[in-house]
This record gives structure tokens, sequence and C-alpha cells, in this order.
């Protein structure tokens, strides 16, 4: 049987890394197996740069959409016979596959990768449920470890240009959840918001990541693939089964939710100006090729004032929801130590932060727990990405 092949998207391995699935080339043949660690090689570098491929069976979205089909013919009531003659790799005796327990980015890589591929399908089957799915599995680990996760997130946000969109989506989707946590959102309008989050792009993620990796300004084209891009992807929503209101309204009017208080508005409303509030902080965050990626606190700036220049109920509560300094952005201390922000303080201004870099300007060996409530080792700067000149040991943080 030909294998499907699907490609990963840059920056999906790294050196280190327990393969979860078999790596091909674009031809079909077997470059690692399953199970192999990706040691650093010119082959590997040039793997996670792109250019290797995947056989979309041994994806765990692969795997839910299948189970999800063979569960809803038997539910029905189906005979087996014809169940099997509707997949023919299902077989009674076939024991379950082995689950991989993925480690904290694997497991964001192969959500990034099915967010990527989710993002640019033409005419995905059950878009509602697999956009529910991806869902579920970034918040499940968002609330199992908020901190952990955001300083994930915001930090690999804030390394690559590539993949710019199912990144993005993912990221927004996570400060969604929190900023509607916040606000007190009914469940509804939580779940609308999050499935905006997802899929405020949808339809255009080729343009976006194009303009992300191009050093010039956008093309006329490319301006008017983007001009209403709300109102297309809401109407591809609408056509693929997407049928809550509110949730099409937050992404028909995502770029078009103006300045003004919360309360007056309509549910759809008021979901798309948090929308584009938080789309604004996770875009000043994240480079592209054309510009550096923000400091954390520059970015909550760009949202505490809205556009007319008064402070911004949305913007407000994002900033209470991840801090003045989110985790994953970088600072300096009073003490002159640079790190990184891991955990979010009981106020905006005083997280917990990781020193990398001691006084004198050396690396450290291990990072260090630093507490920012105390003078010495306040937070006097917020330092934007390009400006820590250090190859950073994120698992060793992620272990804090």
């Amino acid at each position: 049987m030909a294998l499907d092949l699907i490609p990963l998207p840059a920056r999906t391995l790294r050196v280190g890394m327990t393969l979860p699935y078999d790596l091909y080339d674009a031809g079909g043949q077997l470059l690692f197996a399953r199970g192999q660690t990706l040691r650093d090689s010119p082959q590997v570098r040039g793997l996670i740069d792109g250019g290797a491929w995947v056989n979309s069976a041994d994806t765990m979205e692969y795997q839910r959409a299948r189970a999800h089909r063979l569960d809803t013919l038997v539910m029905q009531g189906v005979p087996l016979a014809d169940i099997a003659k509707a997949d023919a790799s299902f077989r009674l005796d076939t024991p379950a596959p082995t689950k991989v327990e993925l480690g904290p980015r694997e497991a964001w890589s192969d959500l990034l990768l099915h967010t990527h591929a989710l993002l640019r399908e033409a005419a995905p089957a059950d878009l509602p449920g697999r956009v529910a799915q991806l869902r579920d599995a970034a918040l499940k680990r968002l609330h199992a470890q908020p901190d952990a996760t955001l300083m994930l997130l915001v930090f690999e946000s804030s390394q690559a240009y590539e993949d710019y969109s199912a990144r993005h989506a993912l990221l927004t989707l996570l400060l969604c959840d929190l900023v509607a946590q916040q606000l007190q959102l009914p469940a509804p309008l939580r779940e609308a918001l999050q499935g905006a989050a997802l899929t405020m792009n949808y339809g255009a993620s080729d343009v976006h990541d194009r303009m992300a990796n191009q050093t010039g300004p956008a093309s006329p084209a490319q301006r008017q693939s983007l001009q209403a891009h709300g109102d297309r992807a809401a109407a591809r929503l609408a056509q693929a089964g997407i049928t809550n209101e509110a949730w099409l309204t937050a992404v028909r009017l995502h770029h078009d939710a103006g300045a003004g208080p919360l309360a007056p508005r309509g549910d759809g409303e008021k979901l798309a100006r948090l929308l584009r509030r938080i789309d604004i902080f996770g875009a000043r965050l994240s480079p592209r090729r054309s510009r550096q990626a923000m400091s954390g606190a520059a970015a909550a700036r760009a949202v505490f004032l809205d556009e007319l220049g008064q402070p911004d109920e949305a913007g407000a509560a994002l900033i209470k929801a991840v801090g003045l300094y989110p985790p994953g952005s970088l600072v300096r201390l009073a003490n002159g130590e640079v790190g990184m922000v891991v955990k979010r303080g009981f106020s905006a201004n005083e997280p917990l932060v990781a020193a990398l870099i001691g006084k004198s300007g050396s690396p450290l060996s291990n990072p260090v727990p630093r507490d920012t409530r105390l003078a010495s080792q306040a937070i006097a700067a917020s330092l934007a990405p390009a400006e820590l000149k250090l190859r950073i040991n994120l698992d060793a943080l992620l272990k804090l």
C-alpha cells in the first residue's frame, strides 16, 4: 500500500528528540525509524529546517479521526463486515498501537503539525470535531501546567517565523482561554472564543506565512488577499459546519472590533474585541524576517492602551491574566543578571525569574530561580529576544 506522506513544518523536529513516527524524504525513502533519537548532523539539521515527511497514518490526528469514524459506524449498528470494507486497515485482531508518551516540546510540535495541516486544508472533513480535538489537547496541557506551557509557547514563538500561522493560532488559543477565565466568561462564550482563536485566519494562513518569511513589505496582491479575510474565513467556516454565531462573528470582526468597553457589545462583538487585542499581543511577541519580536513589556504596552490612547478593558484583562512580563519573556534584573520569566507572580510586575546570565555577563551553569519581589532581584528592564545571545536549555527551565 502506498504511503500517504505529509510534510512536517520546519522546526517540528529537534536534535535529541525520540521520534514518535518514521521520517521519510519526499520520494518515500525511509530516513529514520520510529523510536530513534535524532543526533546532530548536517542531514538532521536539514530535516529540522524543512524537508522531512511522515506517513499521515502515524500522526495522532489521523488515529483519532479514524477511531472516531469507526466508533460512529459501530454506534449506527453497521455490520462489522461493512465496517471492514469502509476501512481496509480495520482488523479485530490487530493489537492497538503502543502509545508514545511525548514530552512537552514534542507534544507541542505534534500539535503544531496538526494545526498547520488543518488551517491549510481546502475541504476538511469534520472540521468542528477536529477543531475541538485540537483545542482540547492544547488546553489539557495548559490547565495541567499553565506557567510551563505559557513559557514554552511564548519563548518558541519568539524564536522562529517559520509556520507563523499555526504557532500564532496555538498561542492565541492559550491566551484567549486565560483571558476568558480572568473575565469569568460563561462556558458557551469561552468555547466560542477558543474556536475563533484557532480559526480566525482560516484560509489565509498561506499568505500570512509567506509574509512572515519575506524581508520586504506586503505586495499589492498580498494586501488584497488579506482584505476582509475575516469575512472570508467566517464564510468558509460556516460552509465547513461551524454554526456557532458568536464564533463566526468573532472571526468575521477580529480586525474590525473598535475601541470601547465590552459590556454594551453583543456576544460575538465582545469576543471579537478580545480576540483583536490578544491577536495584537501575540503578534508583537513573534518575529518576522522583516522585524524582530518585541519584549514582553513592550507587547503588553501595545494592548494596554486602545486605539484612542485610553486604558483598554480587553488589554487590561490580558495583562492581568499573563502579567506585564509573561512566562517565556526575557528580563534584566536590578543585580545585573539576565534571565527568563518562568512563572507568573502575585502581581503583574513581580514574576518568578530563572537567571541565565550572571552579573559578570557569563552564562550560569544552571538556571537559578530569582524572586523579583526582592529589591536586589527586581526587574530592571524587559528585553527583546534578539538581545539575548545565548542558546537556552529550555528543557532545564521546564523542570523548574
